[in-house]
């Protein structure tokens, strides 16, 4: 896409002054933000690129709207307009206004999830796996393979890998998936779009399996022009045709309206079950407000009735689509990583690759947000180890990802022509987790796990000398007893006379004992006795576990 000039196909009506601060402030201002970009003032900001949402100007015609608002609490005219506008999109009966995006999912997922339950998505956003996590559900996410490599051309890295799909839905069992989430754009993955043929095929497995469908479609709009643009078979087709198509295709959607609507505030939750849409009612009104409020003033429903109207626009989506893409391929050009092809409504920038002598879990995105605001007053959002760090309980993401052979054994080459070095211990700086680099977080975990599970493995055949006819039975007490797909990996490779178990199959307290463990190592120290030794950790001489520090 090669561009020159994009004029904007509006009048701008109105301005706002700005501070033009210094580095020398806006390095003061970032200290007492304690480097969290979210929480600096407004108005130390110069250009401010934290979102989208909710910071639309709106248009002429949505400003004459908000002076039409109806304030009436029950069946306004104002509601009644949002309403129409709604089911006309979406082709769906029921509508729940909300006062935004996540309170239509906290409501919906709230209803449909619970422990036990399993939601998936092409990729979550960070409220929607919180509000689904927070039910005490789980949050799988499975973009296509290619959507993890940032500098693939693809016309479509938001889609959902439906072979994974498919995949999940029985093992888990339908029952128990809460519903399958479909992002349109794929904000998390990069504000990358989804095509109509990935809808229809996500569709079909749904169908196939009875389970429900949302639309999570903030984004709907944006999606569409690449629909257009890119799928054969839609170049004919108005925007609006496209999504309209794409709703119908599902059971329900749930939208924050302060992105494609154009609004400051709002959402709506529609439905197409009668049942599931009368419950949602209920936790509606006990949330947000009756009915057909919801959370809402007139004002704002009058706004996001013609915001819905006025984004699917010709002009206007050519021109927002094309600006961004102005702004990522020129820095493209310039050698900055970023995620190819440009998506939506964001520039997303590889940190990782930018600043590739930063580990992830020293945060280069919220490394790069800090030094953009500080040399150029630009507040930008990291989107990644920071907003999206998981906590891996009991191995569950290395179960769903699939081990690379190929890198695997070379790992274990690797480490091979290290522990051959006559070393008795390792120490971190004798791993280098860059080998899992390129592969997705739950392959990269899943080939870790084997990693470490190998290691093990080998260990205890070298510590432990039995014969063939002899039985042994290993107790694990360390903290990575809890990571259950560890366990299974060391479990299914050890000889069939060697059985593994945790210490907490036996009603102990493994947590209790491992620090026991460490106490009886703490207090050895802080005697001045011996913890370690030459011929088992190859230290020089043998040593204490450290020095006692007196914080009181």
């Amino acid at each position: 896409m090669k561009h020159k000039t994009i004029i904007e196909p509006f009048k701008i009506k109105s301005v706002e002054p700005i501070y033009m601060s210094t580095e020398e402030e806006r390095k003061a201002f970032l200290e007492k933000a304690h480097y969290n970009t979210f929480l600096l003032q407004s108005e130390q900001v110069i250009i401010d690129f934290l979102t989208d949402s909710g910071t639309s100007a709106m248009s002429a015609e949505q400003w004459a709207g908000i002076m039409r608002g109806d304030e009436s609490y029950a069946g306004s005219k104002s509601w009644e307009r949002m309403e129409r506008a709604v089911k006309h999109l979406t082709g769906m009966e029921f509508i729940l206004p909300t006062h935004q995006g996540r309170a239509a999912e906290r409501i919906i997922y709230g209803y449909l999830g619970g422990k036990g339950k399993t939601f998936i998505s092409n990729t979550h956003f960070d409220t929607t796996r919180a509000n689904i996590e927070f039910s005490g559900a789980e949050a799988i996410d499975i973009v296509i393979d290619e959507a993890h490599d940032p500098a693939l051309i693809h016309p479509f890295k938001g889609n959902m890998n439906t072979e994974k799909l498919e995949k999940l839905i029985v093992e888990k069992g339908a029952e128990n998936i809460g519903a399958v989430i479909l992002t349109v754009t794929n904000n998390s993955g990069g504000g990358q779009p989804v095509s109509m043929q990935n809808a229809k095929e996500v569709s079909a497995i749904c169908k196939k399996h009875h389970v429900m469908l949302l639309l999570d479609c903030c984004r709907v709009a944006e999606n569409t022009y690449f629909i257009k643009h890119r799928e054969e078979g839609f170049e004919n087709h108005t925007y609006e045709q496209i999504a309209q198509e794409m709703f119908a295709l599902t059971d329900g959607a749930a939208m924050s309206a302060k992105k494609d609507a154009l609004i400051n505030m709002g959402g709506f939750l529609a439905l197409k079950d009668s049942a599931i849409a009368e419950a949602c009612t209920n936790l509606l009104i006990i949330t947000e407000g009756f009915s057909t409020y919801g959370g809402l003033s007139g004002r704002d429903m009058e706004a996001l009735a013609i915001g819905l109207k006025e984004v699917f626009e010709p002009a206007y989506l050519e021109y927002r689509i094309k600006s961004t893409a102005y702004l990522g391929e020129h820095l493209h050009k310039m050698g900055v990583p970023v995620m190819m092809p440009i998506g939506g409504h964001a520039v997303y920038i590889d940190a990782k690759k930018l600043y590739d002598h930063i580990p992830v879990n020293e945060y280069p995105g919220q490394a790069l947000a800090c030094e953009l605001y500080l040399k150029a007053g630009i507040r930008t959002v990291e989107i990644g180890s920071v907003m999206f760090g998981k906590y891996d309980e009991n191995g569950k993401a290395s179960n769903i990802g699939k081990t690379s052979e190929v890198i695997l054994n070379q790992a274990i080459d690797n480490f091979d022509n290290i522990s051959n070095q006559e070393k008795l211990s390792f120490d971190i700086k004798d791993f280098d987790l860059s080998f899992v680099k390129g592969l997705s977080y739950e392959d990269g975990l899943s080939t870790l796990v084997d990693f470490t599970a190998i290691i093990i493995y080998q260990s205890i055949l070298k510590l432990i000398k039995i014969e063939e006819n002899e039985k042994l039975l290993i107790i694990a007490c360390g903290g990575g007893r809890k990571n259950l797909s560890l366990m299974e990996s060391i479990r299914k490779r050890l000889p069939k006379n060697i059985s593994i178990k945790i210490i907490d199959d036996y009603k102990i307290d493994g947590d209790f004992i491992e620090s026991q463990a460490f106490a009886y190592l703490a207090i050895r120290s802080a005697l001045k006795k011996v913890i370690s030794y030459p011929n088992t950790t190859n230290v020089k001489k043998p040593c204490t576990g450290g020095i006692l520090i007196k914080n009181y």
